[in-house]
């Protein structure tokens, strides 16, 4: 038989099959331990993020020019105003749709193409409202007279011109109650000024079905004719600001609102709306604060709130040439 190295099987050592197993248990428990802290860690980190990450910056909003109104709200609100055209005369309209400073009587230049009590007619896409079109031109006193030769002066008196009325005059013909002296005291005032504003014929879609010029269904009243004194005040004053401040404002649109006390005051203006800058809304507010309104007269305060006329949407806009 040759010689070989023979192997035979035997049971090993006891304690190192002991100490084999409970390495073996050891990593096992290391491995389930460390799936374990790490399933920990990322549920802290994900829950806890958002708490330590720095909060985004908020997005900064435009400046904006705001006076916060700060008094009670008055449940009662004035009727729709329109601004009439006083050379058309006309009488009372069937339909008083419109609280204005004179009557007018509703017609249409197209057939009706929409709901609103407007007429109908082709124009500017503008949010406006205007019937017609003309610049706008600001108060004049009129031109001074010339002197005469002095001989024409023997030969003839000329004839004397018409004073202008003063705010005490004008509060006077106000606080009349009847309508004829509220009528004159319009009257004289548009003699003696030429402001009026800028208009621009616009599309509008209204529900007028009677042919005729633009107009709507509107009652001159008190009311009516002491919102125009107030929109013309204020109105004057801010062409010639803006002529004075072009350079600096933009194009856009703005709001105000405010209250005019019984005494002519102006409280709690706020800007409502700027799609302008900063010095287009000083121009608007500064027109409305200086403008010189007279006491609301006594039949006119009597329908008011307590507070005075209220103003609501006051808009100022800027237009881009063309």
């Amino acid at each position: 038989m040759t010689t070989a190295d023979i192997v035979f099987a035997q049971p090993g050592n006891p304690d190192r099959l002991r100490d084999h197993e409970q390495d073996a248990r050891m990593i096992f428990w290391a491995l389930l331990a460390a799936i374990l802290i790490h399933l920990l860690v990322a549920f802290l980190l994900a829950a806890f993020s958002g708490f330590f990450s720095p909060a985004l910056p908020a997005p900064e909003k435009p400046v904006e020019l705001t006076f916060m109104d700060l008094s009670p709200a008055s449940n009662s609100k004035n009727s729709a105003f329109i601004e009439t055209d006083e050379s058309k005369k006309a009488p009372e309209p069937k339909d008083k749709t419109f609280e204005s400073n004179a009557n007018s009587i509703g017609a249409s230049e197209l057939a009706a193409a929409g709901e609103m009590p407007l007429p109908s007619q082709a124009g500017k896409d503008r949010p406006l409202m205007d019937f017609e079109s003309n610049p706008y031109s600001l108060e004049s006193k009129g031109a001074q007279a010339q002197q005469k030769p002095a001989s024409q002066q023997k030969a003839a008196q000329p004839a004397a011109q018409p004073e202008p009325i003063t705010a005490a005059e004008q509060f006077a013909l106000l606080t009349q109650k009847s309508a004829s002296a509220l009528d004159a005291a319009a009257a004289s005032s548009q003699a003696q000024s030429a402001y009026r504003r800028q208009k621009e014929r616009t599309q509008i879609a209204g529900n007028i079905t009677t042919r005729g010029i633009s107009s709507v269904n509107a009652l001159g009243t008190p009311l009516g004719r002491y919102q125009k004194i107030v929109a013309d005040s204020i109105g004057s004053r801010w062409y010639t600001y803006v002529e004075q401040k072009r350079d600096l404002i933009n194009i856009g649109t703005l709001r105000l609102g405010f209250v005019v006390d019984r005494s002519g005051r102006v409280k709690n203006l706020k800007v409502t709306e700027n799609s302008s800058n900063e010095a287009f809304a000083s121009v608007c507010v500064q027109s409305v604060l200086e403008a010189h309104l007279p006491p609301i007269p006594e039949d006119v305060a009597q329908s008011l709130p307590s507070e005075g006329l209220e103003v609501e949407g006051l808009g100022f806009i800027i237009f881009p040439n063309g």
